[in-house]
């Protein structure tokens, strides 16, 4: 593994009020990216943080050439803060993670040595998700429900580890600016033909803050804006002929 490497990547971190996790990420996405593109940018876009998040990215900036930060006056939400991360994000390819560091960098070494010819999306999956009983019933739920509600061809749609082609990425029309972003992006990249290759990823507690979706307001938020997407494609429920689920890499012995 790693020894396929890549013309471009950008990778992508939606930042809101992680300070104490954003310039570990930061940092451990340049040193894997060196390792596995010719050429890459860091664009994390600070989702209106009001903790010291943008200290810590002012200060990240003097020390990471690569790094380009693009700030929301206000928060506008999980998707909003991806939408406008892809936007800026100018590499054949475009990689995206959470900034809370439940999530390892390093990992994308596992996404890229999937991304082999007639491949456009490697999405990963969790094993031995870090996170407390509720949350992890509370994902399965969800992850099951939008998975039969949308047909959707990954196994795990709620996790935010993905290597997706830029040119595909371009061709499709993101709206939501919730958490429901993730189903929509998948939705959406597999009706344009998008051909998918699942890894394991790893996934760990939160170490700093807490989750901002488990709020009355975030969750309302999500449930509309799925719902607003299964009216959108209601016209479109099966897959585009050519796109298919196209490999499941498993995790080397003993991780």
């Amino acid at each position: 593994m790693g020894a396929r490497k890549l013309s471009g990547i950008s990778a992508v971190f939606p930042c809101y009020n992680d300070g104490g996790t954003i310039a570990s990420m930061v940092i451990a996405a340049r040193a894997v990216l060196s390792r596995l593109a010719d050429d890459f940018e860091i664009v994390v876009v600070d989702d209106g943080s009001h903790d010291y998040a943008p200290l810590v990215l002012e200060q990240l900036q003097a020390l990471v050439p690569e790094l380009k930060v693009v700030r929301h006056p206000h928060n506008g939400g999980y998707g909003a803060a991806l939408r406008t991360g892809f936007a800026a994000a100018c590499k054949d390819f475009v990689f995206y993670t959470d900034g809370d560091a439940q999530y390892d960098p390093r990992d994308l070494e596992r996404l890229v040595d999937a991304l082999e010819p007639g491949v456009d999306v490697v999405n990963g999956f969790k094993v031995g998700r870090g996170d407390p009983f509720h949350r992890r019933l509370a994902g399965a739920m969800y992850n099951a429900a939008a998975r039969w509600l949308f047909h959707l061809p990954v196994r795990d749609v709620d996790c935010d580890f993905r290597l997706m082609r830029r040119a595909l990425l371009a061709g499709i029309e993101l709206t939501a600016s919730s958490g429901a972003i993730c189903v929509e992006l998948v939705k959406k990249l597999h009706l344009a033909g998008a051909r998918f290759a699942e890894v394991p990823v790893r996934h760990y507690p939160r170490p700093y803050g807490r989750s901002q979706f488990f709020r009355v307001g975030r969750i309302l938020a999500t449930f509309r804006d799925l719902l607003r997407l299964r009216r959108e494609l209601s016209g479109h429920e099966g897959p585009a002929p050519e796109a298919e689920r196209v490999g499941v890499r498993q995790l080397p012995h003993g991780e």
